[in-house]
């Protein structure tokens, strides 16, 4: 059974991309235009992977990384970022969180900056999925 990778992501060109990519590789990809429908499709879905973009409408991908490394259940997901912010900024934006009264969460294991290289994002993958 190919393993599911939810892609969260509001640019629809972005999501055609990755989709491609994953569906290359013989990945079952899901789709979500924004955070809270990220999560709603997490707890329905309970993909292997997500891949989430950063800056979105409707609960962005900063609150959404944050929500899921802090709930007992969703922890030990594997998340991708994919975006176009710079992995330090998001950092930023975290411990900014952390310091007005928010639960101090990991560093993400994977963060890939946009544009991103077809063969990268695939090699990415496959290290996360094995």
């Amino acid at each position: 059974m190919s393993k599911k990778v939810l892609v969260v992501d509001d640019d629809p060109d972005v999501r055609l991309f990755t989709v491609t990519v994953l569906e290359q590789h013989g990945y079952k990809p899901l789709e979500a235009t924004n955070g809270e429908e990220g999560k709603q499709m997490i707890k329905e879905d309970r993909p292997d992977l997500v891949i989430l973009d950063v800056l979105m409408p409707r609960e962005s991908g900063v609150r959404l990384y944050r929500e899921l490394k802090t709930d007992k259940k969703l922890k030990d997901l594997p998340v991708l970022i994919l975006s176009g912010i710079a992995e330090k900024s998001f950092l930023r934006s975290q411990k900014a969180l952390t310091e007005f009264g928010g639960d101090p969460i990991p560093e993400p294991e994977y963060y890939l900056e946009k544009p991103v290289e077809a063969e990268e994002l695939a090699r990415t993958i496959q290290k996360i999925l094995g």
